[in-house]
């Protein structure tokens, strides 16, 4: 589908998909985490300390708050997404972007 759009100039609308997109799958994965224990497990696993963990993993159901106001950004972030194999929306635009223009 990006490739179809890679003529014209989205990177405003591939900015705000991508952030979208990331936000997601924040919430599925802290979805995925069932229990405050387990939430405080993948945090502390993911860098962030007992205390900021535990108090995070006890903020209750509010999933898309959680995953934008607390450490949870910090500790899924881009990066981590990457490394599990997220492609960015934006990054590979760019990449297509660039090569249409040529």
């Amino acid at each position: 589908m990006i490739n179809y759009y890679a003529l014209g100039s989205m990177k405003t609308a591939m900015t705000a998909i991508d952030a979208h997109l990331r936000t997601r799958l924040r919430v599925i994965i802290w979805k995925r985490w069932k229990v405050p224990k387990k939430r405080q497990w993948g945090l502390q696993k993911l860098g962030i300390g007992k205390d900021l963990a535990r108090l995070t993993s006890y903020c209750g159901d509010r999933y898309q708050w959680v995953v934008t106001k607390t450490c949870v950004v910090r500790a899924i972030s881009e990066e981590v997404l990457a490394k599990a194999g997220l492609i960015s929306c934006l990054e590979y635009y760019n990449k297509r972007h660039a090569l249409k223009l040529c």
